[in-house]
């Protein structure tokens, strides 16, 4: 691989006598690696049912290194949500940012979501995730993973750094940015990017990170914590900014990140490194900035609230919602168990169900992909629901689950979109492996009709 001269220099200068060794990196094989899914299984349950060739990453509980050849994303797991395939570098960010339960995050660059994922994992349900990409499209794709994962609590947007700020000034407990950046850690994953640093490089990219990082400070609240990270090497990229904006920002200081394996030291105090010819990563920097001030929210214990609405006709925007439609919503919800259900306000809207986290936000002018989580449509007389709901359910909180086990073929006819035989059962059946909820099946007539997500299916 040809790097550019001038590349070659800037890294000489930061590693001195360690160049040659990163210089040979490039001739190493790739990491992969996978992150457990703590929201829905333990990272001890999940090591004894799988069979992959797994090792520890190590500076993360759950993330793991895996064989290329494993096959990882044609596995029923992975379709229900237990797992997220991530370089194992791209994984300390998340790491580093101390989440708690009940606290109001946001990830401001969040496609295609690997950190937002984890983030909400970590939240257990409580507070609220806000996940952002300017992007609509891939905004898209970080709102898939998200439902995959089984994030219930959580606000999907795609706009400008500053419209936000304009809707949540000192608003947030915890904020990553993982911003735009040159990406000279992706080189070796992706040759490509090198054509693309030589035509926009951190030149291009330092004036968008200033940009964000200024929005950032004004969206976190006093005492609140800024995690700033990219994949990159530039010093003017990574401690340069953010030397930049402690000058800017008197009411931001630098915080120690709880130290792990594998981690470096940056060129700035308290600043973490991940270097590829140190570890089996392509590498990450990462900062942990703090706000002067005193939290002045207390993170309250999840409040329980009616989540079933009367049975009544009720008009929205799409028009009239049937009684009868309201009816089924209501059994529905009445025939389940889970989490969300204690906390959560229910909302119809343009003729869609969902179930909004507590203290739910109002945002004018906003584009919003997703509210909250999606429960389904009321369709005239019917209600029929959404994959999302599906993967916050296992099969012990439905009234009627089809449980297959992990080597049952059907689990991967399902997946595929295939028609399953059934008993004499009728009405809206949650299909599962091993317990887990992989998506809807309608029983009728002895057979089960595929209602598993047709943009999901396995191919």
């Amino acid at each position: 691989m040809k790097l550019p001269e001038q590349f070659q220099e800037q890294m000489k200068a930061l590693l001195g006598a360690e160049y040659q060794d990163y210089e040979e990196s490039f001739g190493q094989e790739r990491s992969f690696g996978l992150r457990v899914n703590r929201k829905k299984i333990s990272v001890e349950d999940f090591l004894d049912r799988v069979s992959f060739s797994l090792s520890k990453v190590p500076w993360t509980e759950n993330g793991f290194y895996y064989r290329e050849d494993e096959p990882v994303t044609r596995h029923p797991y992975y379709y229900a949500g237990l797992y997220y395939i991530q370089e194992p570098s791209a994984m300390m960010p998340a790491r580093c940012l101390p989440v708690r339960p009940g606290d109001r995050v946001l990830d401001l660059c969040a496609a295609p979501g690997g950190k937002s994922t984890e983030l909400g994992a970590r939240l257990e349900g409580r507070g609220l995730l806000v996940s952002n990409d300017i992007s609509r499209s891939r905004a898209q794709a970080l709102l898939k993973n998200l439902e995959l994962f089984g994030i219930s609590n959580l606000l999907v947007t795609s706009e400008t750094p500053g419209k936000l700020l304009g809707c949540f000034p000192e608003y947030f407990d915890k904020i990553l940015t993982d911003v735009p950046c040159s990406g000279e850690g992706m080189f070796r994953r992706e040759p490509g990017m090198i054509k693309s640093w030589m035509e926009r490089g951190p030149e291009y990219y330092i004036p968008i990170q200033r940009e964000i990082l200024e929005a950032a400070v004004g969206m976190l609240a006093p005492g609140g914590m800024l995690l700033y990270s990219t994949c990159t090497f530039n010093r003017e990229e990574d401690e340069g900014n953010i030397s930049w904006l402690l000058e800017r920002h008197p009411e931001m200081s630098l915080e120690p990140v709880e130290w792990q394996e594998g981690f470096s030291a940056g060129f700035l105090e308290h600043t973490v490194r991940i270097w590829p010819h140190k570890v089996r990563g392509e590498g990450h920097f990462a900062a942990l900035l703090k706000k002067k001030g005193s939290v002045q929210r207390e993170v309250a214990a999840a409040q329980k609230s009616r989540t079933v609405m009367p049975v009544t006709a009720r008009r929205d925007k799409a028009g009239d919602v049937s009684r009868q439609a309201m009816s089924e919503l209501s059994e529905f919800l009445d025939g389940m168990s889970f989490p969300e259900k204690e906390s959560g306000k229910l909302e119809i809207r343009g003729g869609k169900a969902y179930l909004l986290p507590e203290a739910f936000p109002a945002l004018p002018g906003i584009r919003l992909l997703r509210t909250g989580l999606y429960l389904g449509d009321l369709k005239k007389e019917r209600f029929e629901p959404s994959q999302a709901l599906a993967m916050c359910l296992r099969a012990e909180g439905v009234s009627k689950a089809l449980d297959l086990p992990l080597e049952d073929e059907r689990a991967i006819r399902y997946l595929k979109g295939e028609t399953l035989e059934t008993d004499n059962s009728r009405g809206w059946i949650l299909v599962c492996t091993d317990g887990f909820g992989l998506g809807w099946a309608k029983a009728a007539g002895g057979t089960l009709k595929n209602k598993y997500c047709a943009g999901w299916r396995m191919q």
